[in-house]
């Protein structure tokens, strides 16, 4: 082995270890962010060696050299400049367009070595194998996660999409991608199978996603974050990249194992994802029960919530994707101090899927520096409501929506936060617009509810005046 051959052994065997513990540091809001970076330094270490091998190799060209570089540039612009300017609102869809772009970027590997390397030669199943798995799944990452982006974006409606023979088109897209494997393996000369493969993937990731309901998108985005690093994963198999094998296998079980779990708190079948019929709930968002407007609705004011606040033992926060949409996880962590420091008891309610992304509340709440044992997973919150004396829900609609203990809805049998079983409940919303699933919420017509129609920033600037005015 020669010297630089050591080396990039070495280089990418630091990566790895700076992957692995980047990872591992993830596990922690208080490490999160140390973690990132230290994944994003191996990262860098690798591509830095992988440049280095291609300079002593000699063989790329001038135009080559061009590409390259544009490439990189133009990646790396778009990456800082997008990740800095991006409110935190926007970060979910920033996350599967990222997805996209590795899927793509995956396949794109994949059907280059094709093109180029095999054609018209005889395949083995060490190669057939990964470029086809490449292929495919960076295929179904792209569009799906296109569709993500579009939907959380508001680009591509967010109500689950479907029309008549939908399924069959799948079943059309998987028995293509069956006959693509067979016919690449026997026929390698032609460029048929890689295109029926790739066209067959293209559509079924399209499938797979517009049907999927809004309140379950952060599970969608998780399970197409996994195949985003199966597809690099395959990639680094197909150019035996020691790398991207490491990497991808990482966030592959990473997303996996993420995906699981939300699948199994929402009550949801990830098979049902692959079919295409994740999150209806058995019929149309907009057929579901409960679509009339909730009557009977008791509008509050910032001092009769101050009020009740300032008089409780108990205080559970629910926050929603509101919060994140008024940026105002600065006061609501100013409110929980101003009670605490009182004696008051307050504890943060987290739903699995609340937001956009998964951990959507959780990075809002440790960006202000949030106990981490204050957050109460679903579970425990839900074992507490009947104790608590105020429930103070904040831009929060599906996640706490009754609708879904009953059949025939887009939300039916999608666990949720219990608090309607808490004695009061005050609402902070904008208006009595539904949730990203589409469906209305009886919880705001309940009478121990009340709301309050406010943005979630100046709504809780207000509430936090009114209550140091009782506590004073």
């Amino acid at each position: 082995m020669s010297m630089l051959k050591t080396l990039a052994s070495l280089i990418y065997l630091l990566s790895a270890v700076c992957y692995v513990v980047g990872v591992h540091m993830m596990r922690s809001p208080k490490t999160a962010r140390k973690g990132n970076m230290l994944s994003g330094l191996g990262m860098a270490m690798a591509v830095v060696m992988i440049l280095i091998e291609i300079i002593a190799d000699g063989k790329i060209t001038l135009i080559g050299w061009t590409v390259l570089f544009v490439g990189l540039l133009i990646g790396i612009l778009y990456g800082v400049i997008k990740a800095r300017k991006v409110p935190m609102t926007d970060v979910p869809q920033l996350v599967s367009l990222f997805n996209a772009v590795g899927g793509g970027a995956a396949a794109t590997i994949g059907i280059f070595d094709y093109t180029h390397e095999a054609l018209g030669t005889s395949l083995s199943l060490a190669f057939s194998i990964p470029v086809l798995l490449d292929i495919v799944i960076g295929g179904i990452t792209f569009s799906g996660s296109l569709i993500a982006t579009g939907k959380l974006s508001g680009h591509v409606p967010g109500k689950p999409i479907s029309f008549p023979g939908d399924k069959l088109i799948n079943g059309i897209a998987v028995l293509g991608i069956l006959v693509a494997a067979v016919w690449m393996i026997g026929f390698p000369s032609a460029y048929w199978p890689l295109v029926l493969a790739l066209l067959a993937s293209l559509i079924f990731g399209l499938l797979m996603t517009l049907p999927i309901g809004g309140a379950d998108m952060p599970v969608v985005v998780s399970l197409l974050n996994a195949f985003t690093g199966l597809a690099v994963a395959f990639a680094g198999f197909v150019i035996d990249n020691q790398v991207l094998i490491i990497a991808g296998a990482l966030v592959g079980a990473a997303g996996t194992i993420l995906t699981l779990q939300m699948a199994e708190a929402m009550n949801r079948s990830v098979a049902n994802i692959l079919a295409g019929g994740f999150g209806t709930g058995g019929s149309d968002a907009g057929s579901s029960a409960g679509a009339d407007v909730p009557t009977n609705i008791k509008k509050t004011t910032p001092d009769d919530v101050g009020m009740q606040l300032a008089y409780a033992h108990n205080v559970m926060i629910v926050p929603g994707y509101g919060l994140a949409a008024a940026q105002a996880q600065h006061e609501v962590a100013e409110l929980a101090k101003l009670l605490t420091d009182a004696g008051i008891n307050v504890n943060y309610a987290i739903h699995p899927v609340a937001g956009r992304m998964p951990g959507h509340m959780n990075v809002l709440l440790a960006d202000v520096n949030v106990p981490y044992d204050q957050m109460k997973q679903l579970d425990d919150a839900n074992s507490m409501f009947e104790n608590t004396d105020v429930s103070l829900v904040i831009g929060a609609n599906d996640v706490t929506n009754p609708l879904a203990r009953e059949k025939g809805n887009a939300i039916s049998g999608m666990p949720i936060l219990d608090v309607d079983k808490s004695k009061s409940v005050v609402v902070i919303k904008r208006s009595m617009s539904t949730g990203y699933a589409g469906v209305q919420n009886p919880l705001f017509s309940e009478d121990q509810t009340s709301m309050m129609f406010s943005d979630a920033k100046k709504g809780l600037q207000e509430i936090i005046a009114a209550t140091k005015g009782y506590l004073d």
